[in-house]
C-alpha cells in the first residue's frame, strides 16, 4: 500500500510538471508580438516613435473629415502635432481582420475627446507596412 502511494504521488508531481511545462510553452507563443500588435500597443500610449517604425513611404492620414497622403517624415510630423492635442487616456480594440493585409478599429478617448480610430497594415516586401491611419471624432 506504502509502495502504491508513493508511485501515486511521483505520477501527480509528473503530471503537474507536465501540465505547467505545457501552460509556459502556451503562453510564451501567445504574448509573440508582430506588426499589428506593436501598432495597437503604440496607439495606446499615442507613442509615435513606435508607430514609426511601421510607417509606409506615403501614408494617408484623415483627421476628422481632413485627408491627405503624406510621406514619412511629414505623417510622423502630423502624428505628433495631433497626440500632442490629443493625449491618449485609452485605446480599445474593437475589431480586426485580414490575413496578407491586416486592419484593425477601435475607440480611443483622449484628453480632448473621443476617436474612432482605423488603421491598415499591408505586406510590403517582407514586412508589414502601415499605410492608412483616420481618426474620426465622435
Amino acid at each position: 500500500m506504502k509502495k502504491l502511494l508513493i508511485v501515486l504521488g511521483i505520477m501527480l508531481v509528473g503530471g503537474v510538471f507536465t501540465a505547467f511545462t505545457l501552460s509556459a510553452r502556451s503562453i510564451s507563443i501567445v504574448t509573440v508580438a508582430g506588426p499589428f500588435e506593436d501598432v495597437v500597443a503604440a496607439l495606446k500610449q499615442g507613442d509615435v516613435n513606435a508607430l514609426s517604425r511601421y510607417l509606409d513611404n506615403t501614408v494617408e492620414i484623415n483627421i476628422a473629415g481632413k485627408s491627405n497622403s503624406y510621406s514619412k517624415a511629414q505623417a510622423e510630423i502630423i502624428l505628433k502635432d495631433f497626440f500632442s492635442k490629443n493625449p491618449v487616456k485609452s485605446f480599445e480594440l474593437i475589431h480586426q481582420g485580414g490575413d496578407n493585409s491586416r486592419f484593425g478599429i477601435g475607440n480611443m478617448s483622449t484628453g480632448n475627446g473621443a476617436f474612432r480610430v482605423s488603421f491598415f497594415l499591408q505586406k510590403k516586401g517582407g514586412t508589414m507596412v502601415l499605410n492608412e491611419l483616420r481618426f474620426e471624432s465622435k
